[in-house]
């Protein structure tokens, strides 16, 4: 299996092939319709001649005919090709085109042929290498091959599956850069307004992770198109943070729809076990995937990496989730139907994403043309994580203007909620009020309810130590009194004069 995987990296590295059997697969790749090449160099001891290499093509008379079909000999194999079509190589010196010439090796003479082949198409191919030799004692080929699609830096090394992702890696990485830039900046202003929860935080994680993935896999493809060979850990890497940043993410979704910083401090006991329950099958579900792929995908077959039992297994967790999701938010708007201007446009927009995955994976397995299917589903999948992420850019952005803003319980007045006496009791819950946008005045006017929340805390850290719990609970609800009225210029001169605002 290693062997057969080196040789789909390669397109130029040293390989060496021993088997017993007559008839072996080498490597495949997609060739341009005008300018595939070819270029090799085989060699072998000249008394294991006459072995051959046989070029199939993706037409259902060809590869499809051949390929895992035991009951076929290696002479059924090789008659389904068209020498006409210059389709066999036949590594001897009677054979001109094949280039081969003795050589002597020490003690024993070696049959070594160096040449090339040209590939012409109505439309991009699939290409597929084999070796044979019918009826002998086995094969055994030390062999090097270069396959191209012209001399561009950003085709020549790249199968015609693969063009394009490299460039569009690099313009969503410079997009993920922007909104993650964006995260931070929104971020410093929500910190300044002590409302920077851990949702947002969670969102940040996952858009820097993904900036991280794109950045590997910019790396590999850039390696990959100088040389055709690459560094695949480089790869490896890439795509795990690639499935780090989407569970990351999609951990968050089912947070806030369940009201997690939005209506409540904390998760109850028996949710927190669910989550961490969902997420851990999830993750080692996605660990199954990347070995199934690794250790289970045939070389000699295109295939999508959800075309596997692990994949299916993750669309099945992906509607799982949206089932969970739908529930938490419902339940949500049930008891704050005030946060309808947040969680109505956050359910529709993250509808149509829970779907995107599963919609584009079975898109992938049955309609995208194999010979295509690498690189368009490459920008829908990148596509798909960044209008997750700029939506909720957009929905979680501190304006005044913004009526979708969800958080309005500022992060210190959390642990207020959660040490009050109710707290074992739905204390976790927070107070009703319809945005936290009320925050975000602009610089032309006094921003009273910001003085106003200072005021609060400055109590709470005053007197937490002494306070009577009646003048404590006065002050948590003296603290919300800006949702009903925000001009309140005579309540806030009271706050610091009256005797009994304290």
């Amino acid at each position: 299996m290693v062997a057969q995987l080196l040789a789909l990296l390669p397109r130029s590295r040293l390989q060496v092939r021993n088997s017993a059997a007559d008839w072996v697969f080498l490597t495949r790749f997609c060739f341009l319709t005008e300018f595939g090449r070819l270029d090799f160099r085989f060699r072998y001891p000249k008394s294991r001649c006459c072995q051959n290499i046989l070029l199939y093509f993706d037409d259902s008379s060809q590869w499809p005919a051949v390929y895992k079909k035991p009951e076929k000999s290696c002479d059924q194999k090789e008659a389904v090709l068209r020498p006409e079509n210059n389709q066999v190589i036949n590594l001897t010196t009677r054979y001109t085109w094949s280039g081969c010439v003795v050589e002597d090796d020490g003690n024993e003479e070696v049959l070594s042929c160096v040449g090339g082949r040209s590939f012409r198409s109505v439309r991009e191919r699939w290409w597929y290498i084999a070796l044979s030799k019918c009826g002998g004692e086995g094969l055994q080929l030390e062999y090097e091959m270069k396959l191209t699609n012209g001399q561009s830096f950003w085709t020549q090394h790249f199968s015609a599956d693969e063009f394009g992702i490299l460039e569009t890696d690099i313009t969503f990485l410079v997009i993920f850069s922007l909104v993650f830039l964006l995260s931070c900046y929104f971020a410093y202003n929500l910190k300044g307004r002590q409302l920077l929860h851990t949702t947002y935080k969670m969102f940040m994680t996952a858009a820097g992770v993904e900036v991280l993935s794109l950045l590997f896999h910019c790396v590999y493809w850039g390696l990959y198109a100088r040389d055709g060979v690459g560094n695949f850990s480089l790869k490896i890497l890439g795509k795990l943070l690639f499935s780090v940043s989407f569970l990351v993410f999609l951990l968050m979704l089912i947070l806030l729809g369940k009201g997690f910083t939005v209506t409540r401090a904390r998760i109850s006991h028996s949710g927190s076990v669910k989550l961490s329950i969902y997420m851990t099958v999830y993750t080692i579900t996605y660990v199954i995937l990347f070995i199934y792929e690794a250790e289970f995908f045939d070389p000699g077959e295109v295939l999508y990496v959800y075309e596997s039992p692990a994949g299916y297994g993750l669309m099945a967790l992906q509607l799982v989730a949206y089932v969970w999701f739908c529930y938490a938010v419902l339940v949500s708007l049930k008891h704050y139907p005030e946060k309808q201007p947040f969680y109505v446009p956050f359910f529709t927009t993250y509808t149509l994403w829970f779907f995107a995955v599963p919609v584009m994976a079975l898109i992938a397995n049955f309609a995208i043309p194999r010979w295509a299917r690498e690189k368009i589903v490459n920008g829908i999948q990148l596509g798909i994580h960044l209008y997750a992420h700029i939506v909720f850019l957009v929905i979680t952005r501190p304006s005044a203007a913004n009526k979708n803003f969800p958080y309005h319980v500022r992060t210190s007045q959390i642990g207020i909620l959660l040490s009050s006496p109710k707290g074992g009791e739905g204390g976790e819950k927070f107070p009703h009020h319809a945005y936290g946008n009320s925050s975000f005045l602009g610089d032309s006017q006094p921003n009273f309810t910001e003085l106003f929340s200072i005021q609060s805390v400055s109590l709470h850290v005053m007197f937490s130590h002494g306070t009577p719990q009646g003048a404590l609970q006065h002050n948590q609800s003296f603290t919300h009194s800006h949702t009903h009225s925000h001009a309140g210029g005579d309540a806030l001169r009271c706050s610091h004069s009256c005797p009994g605002a304290h």
